[in-house]
């Protein structure tokens, strides 16, 4: 199960959704008590670029996971539009940008049923609602959202390129997509490549990596505590890999550069 973790994007695409379903699977069968609505890595940042909100205790423990959400949302005025998110996971990401930058809508999109019914039941937000689809063909209207947010998702897709057409479809003219996700240093060009071929205009790239590993080195003591409270023995170690803990073979990944992290704001053209 240890060496399924690391290597799952190396895995033939036929077979990734549904070990990621077992994955998600997994974890909804083990979260009991609290439940942990981000799976992400999160980001350090300096305060300033968070000064624009300030989050409630509830939300503290979050803290790093939420960061990532509130960097990649930097570009986009949230208030009064309509917003998809695709590969919403737990559902963290969407109840924060939501309860905090008041989005008319937000819609969050996730393959599997049984995450989607998850974050129904334990998120609650005016706007906010959790639907079942997949990335590559998304069930929405031509131009209907004014932003695209995708997280830490993409690269368990099976055809990213047809992903990137279909965000573009469904963005306004004018609208942003808002993108993150770790890249290997020698699939970045290509992932740049696929962007630009859609037409989207690349508005920043920014390299986050050393924000990444910070925050992995000041929560991971967090996410062990986590993962023991809930998590039999025999599984803990590939949690640990998924959760990319100081030590875990992700982490050293990330920490010598073998796998690198990048966010992304695109427009789409106005003509």
């Amino acid at each position: 199960m240890k060496k399924l973790v690391i290597n799952y994007v190396e895995l033939p695409s036929r077979i990734r959704k549904p070990l990621w379903r077992l994955w998600h699977n997994l974890i909804l069968k083990y979260d009991k008590g609290r439940p942990e609505s981000f799976l992400n890595y999160g980001y350090h940042g300096d305060d300033l670029e968070f000064s624009h909100f300030r989050l409630s205790e509830e939300d503290l423990p979050d803290k790093y996971s939420i960061q990532l959400y509130a960097h990649v949302a930097r570009h986009h005025d949230f208030s009064g539009t309509n917003v998809l998110e695709v590969g919403s996971g737990r559902g963290g990401g969407a109840s924060f940008l939501t309860r905090y930058f008041k989005p008319q809508t937000y819609t969050a999109l996730d393959i599997n049923q049984k995450t989607v019914d998850f974050c129904n039941q334990h998120h609650r937000a005016q706007g906010l609602k959790f639907v079942q689809g997949h990335a590559e063909k998304l069930p929405f209207d031509n131009e209907q959202f004014h932003a695209v947010v995708n997280v830490e998702s993409a690269r368990c897709y099976t055809d990213i390129p047809g992903f990137f057409d279909e965000v573009k479809r469904v963005l306004k003219p004018g609208g942003k997509f808002l993108f993150a996700d770790m890249i290997r240093p020698e699939d970045y060009d290509s992932i740049v490549n696929h962007l630009k071929k859609t037409g989207l205009r690349i508005v920043e790239t920014k390299d986050i990596l050393p924000n990444v590993v910070e925050a992995l080195k000041k929560d991971t003591e967090h996410r062990k505590q986590m993962i023991n409270s809930k998590i039999p023995k025999f599984l803990r170690k590939s949690f640990y890999e998924f959760a990319g803990v100081e030590g875990s073979g992700r982490f050293k990944e990330f920490d010598t550069r073998e796998i690198g992290y990048w966010s992304f704001t695109l427009e789409k053209p106005l003509n």
